[in-house]
């Protein structure tokens, strides 16, 4: 059987990785394509639920992961692990499902290197002010995380042309439909990861 697509999108904080994301997987067939479900130090955001959202782990239930490379990719991102779960990847790809990662350019890069056939996107707004717009309209950050995360995205912003494709998310129903362009294309094409 051939493996399915290893699919990595990135993008900003505000960038809305997760509403395309979302939308997307609600429009595709069942059992074509899935989300990798990460793990994270991190304390769960209102509404978030374990498993569907992050795993949320301890630290110590992280490195305890980390020693025994159960990542597939890990990095600590202001001052919280997050990581890809090998089980979430590997078994589904194995399949020939196409699997989704949504992750930021530190874990794109380490994905690269272990999937040199991943299809790379990265998810931005036109503009940064569209990026601080969002990130204030959540109201989940305090303004210090508000400018780490903007600090963050315009070094993100750096390795957009890394990626294989850039997809601008100025409107919602026009980048769900490139993305699921690009999901399907390479779907059909069978591009297999690894």
């Amino acid at each position: 059987m051939t493996k399915g697509p290893l699919f990595i999108v990135s993008g900003a904080s505000g960038s809305g990785k997760t509403t395309v994301i979302d939308r997307l997987l609600a429009e595709m067939p069942p059992g074509r394509v899935r989300l990798s479900v990460s793990a994270t130090t991190r304390q769960p955001r209102a509404g978030e639920i374990d498993g569907k959202h992050y795993y949320f782990w301890s630290r110590e239930r992280f490195e305890e992961g980390i020693d025994r490379q159960e990542f597939l990719e890990h990095a600590e991102v202001h001052g919280h692990y997050y990581g890809t779960l090998r089980g979430e990847v590997e078994p589904y790809c194995g399949r020939g499902m196409g699997v989704i990662l949504d992750i930021d350019v530190q874990g794109a890069a380490q994905i690269r290197r272990l999937y040199p056939d991943a299809v790379t996107i990265f998810l931005r707004t036109s503009s940064t002010a569209a990026y601080e717009k969002r990130l204030r309209e959540r109201g989940t950050e305090t303004e210090g995380a508000i400018r780490r995360r903007l600090a963050t995205a315009a070094r993100e912003l750096d390795h957009a042309g890394e990626y294989d494709h850039q997809v601008v998310n100025d409107d919602l129903d026009s980048a769900v439909a490139q993305l699921g362009d690009i999901v399907k294309r390479h779907l059909e094409r069978g591009n297999h990861a690894g």
